[in-house]
């Protein structure tokens, strides 16, 4: 599966200068947050097809103007052929303006979900704003990363984080990096392309979690 990376950075050669053949094969768009609406508006539509989203720490305006056509997956997993995807937006917290958490913060958001990972067998991208903590984030508190997310990998084993936050004109900026737990990071700045290949995640309906198979299969009958 294709899937194209979007997070912080209007990419000019995707809206300015769009072309078919630059997204040729995608079938899944990932925000990683702080894009404007109107840019995933126009990339879902051009593209078409699903968008899937988190906010970041300057997505205020969604809750005037959410982009249409969207989906936001903050707060849960949302299943995708198959992909379950679970979405958990927002920075560390450095000022007071919503979109931003403490560690405590974000460990209580966790641990709402975990009936819901419990549910779904756990998850195979987790989509995030922040990065992890010493996992591309930086030593400012805007940019500081949240070590629960280190604790979510080594105890779900996903194949991806993806985040964004980070700019490469920040300084030491790194696109891919390997955790412990076996999860490749990546940092979605501007865009990225994700090639995952087929049957390398659960098929529908065979994740072996007895309730939430039957639940997805059933979902597909009606």
């Amino acid at each position: 599966m294709k899937i194209l990376v979007v997070a912080d950075r209007e990419d000019p050669g995707l809206w300015d200068y769009y072309s078919p053949k630059k997204t040729e094969g995608v079938e899944l768009i990932l925000s990683c947050g702080d894009l404007r609406p109107e840019y995933l508006e126009f990339l879902t539509t051009v593209v078409n097809v699903p968008l899937l989203y988190v906010r970041g720490n300057h997505d205020g305006r969604y809750d005037v103007k959410p982009p249409e056509g969207c989906v936001d997956i903050d707060d849960q997993v949302y299943n995708y052929r198959g992909l379950r995807i679970l979405g958990l937006g927002g920075s560390y917290r450095y000022r007071s303006g919503g979109d931003m958490y403490t560690e405590k913060e974000m460990q209580k958001r966790i641990r709402k979900l975990k009936g819901t990972l419990l549910f779904t067998g756990g998850f195979d991208i987790l989509l995030t704003h922040a990065p992890a903590e010493g996992y591309g984030d930086l030593d400012d508190l805007p940019h500081a990363g949240f070590d629960c997310f280190n604790g979510l990998m080594e105890e779900y084993h996903p194949q991806f984080l993806l985040h964004g936050h980070v700019h490469e004109e920040y300084g030491d900026f790194q696109r891919e990096r390997s955790h412990p737990s076996g999860t490749r990071i990546i940092n979605g700045c501007g865009r990225y392309i994700l090639d995952i290949p087929e049957g390398s995640w659960p098929e529908e309906g065979k994740t072996g979690s007895f309730f939430y198979d039957w639940y997805i299969l059933n979902r597909k009958r009606r």
